[in-house]
């Protein structure tokens, strides 16, 4: 089973998939970090309370890695949770390399079967709280474990 850690100046979050889930996005994100996709990447959306979003390879929101995966909304893992990584999207099926990370369940839960979750942070957690906008995904890390 693969896992992957998001290092930041914050801390390091240690990332579990939910690869019978999400086979198609985990196997997505595993690629683009592996190719060096993230590193050096922003997290450039912080919502307090709601979620951090990363990895837009121009830091706006608007970017991608030139191309896009359908959603897999049916598993039974598709619950957004505090330390969940889920999928960003400009609309069904149009992810790519957009994701971000809950802060609680009570202001996400209306995204449950409408954004792909693939994963969850196991440890790490309080690493969440502390990014901010700008903040830098200097490494992602996939092990085999």
């Amino acid at each position: 089973m693969k896992t992957a850690e998001i290092h930041t100046k914050k801390g390091v979050m240690k990332i579990e998939f939910f690869e019978k889930d999400a086979p198609i996005t985990v196997k997505n994100f595993i690629e683009l970090a592996e190719h060096n996709f993230y590193d050096g990447l922003t997290f450039h959306r912080v919502i307090p309370n709601f979620v951090v979003q990363g990895g837009c390879p121009n830091g706006t929101g608007a970017g991608g890695p030139g191309y896009q995966i359908n959603c897999e909304l049916d598993g039974e893992n598709q619950y957004h949770d505090r330390g969940v990584l889920s999928m960003a999207h400009a609309g069904r099926n149009t992810g790519g390399s957009q994701f971000f990370i809950c802060h609680n369940r009570q202001n996400t839960q209306h995204l449950d079967r409408n954004h792909t979750v693939f994963g969850k942070v196991v440890e790490g957690l309080d690493v969440i709280d502390m990014i901010q906008a700008g903040d830098v995904m200097e490494k992602v890390v996939i092990t085999e474990n």
